[in-house]
């Protein structure tokens, strides 16, 4: 019996555990920001284990995913993008 792995469909694709970016030093772009929050709000990771995998603190996770659920991954860019949108 072949053992069902848990995925979700993520910014750029299948997303799975395996998928998600490895711990340690990251770039964080904002794919990558979009992945964790997609793993953690689709029950890949707990929010406590996406933070100690990526040395995040709750207050850094919370903000990408308000961020993610009000512009998508363009929420995420770099601050000087966002303080360039528009607000709505």
């Amino acid at each position: 019996m072949m053992k069902k792995i848990p995925w979700l469909d993520g910014p750029a694709g299948f997303l799975s555990v395996a998928e998600l970016p490895a711990p340690g030093a990251i770039r964080w772009v904002s794919r990558r920001k979009a992945e964790v929050v997609v793993a953690v709000n689709g029950g890949l990771l707990t929010a406590d284990d996406a933070c100690r995998r990526y040395s995040l603190t709750p207050e850094e996770l919370t903000s990408w995913q308000n961020a993610y659920r009000r512009y998508g991954m363009r929420g995420l860019l770099t601050t000087r993008y966002v303080r360039e949108m528009p607000l709505e």
